[in-house]
């Protein structure tokens, strides 16, 4: 395993760490899914090095998959949070 992919991927981890604060003080709910936003881009950047470094194509597979969990949770949260106001807008309804 190459120590560059290793020493990058334990430079990304204090961000999670910090991150966890954020989630416990944050006072509003966008506040908590950006750092969640963040978990996941640095998740997939943390498995991204490992793949690499390791030379596991496997964890790419996960990168994957939790990249587009993130675009999920994201377009989930903008989906039961925002309150448009119910007009409709080029014949199609928004909410």
């Amino acid at each position: 395993m190459s120590w560059m992919h290793t020493t990058f991927a334990l430079i990304l981890l204090p961000a999670i760490v910090v991150g966890l604060f954020r989630i416990l003080r944050g006072p509003t709910a966008a506040d908590r899914m950006v750092t969640a936003q963040l978990f996941g881009t640095c998740g997939v950047a943390i498995l991204l090095l490992l793949s690499t470094g390791m030379g596991n194509p496997v964890l790419l597979d996960i990168a994957l998959v939790f990249a587009l969990l993130a675009a999920l949770t994201t377009m989930t949260f903008i989906r039961r949070t925002w309150h448009g106001s119910g007009k409709k807008k080029h014949g199609y309804s928004i909410s």
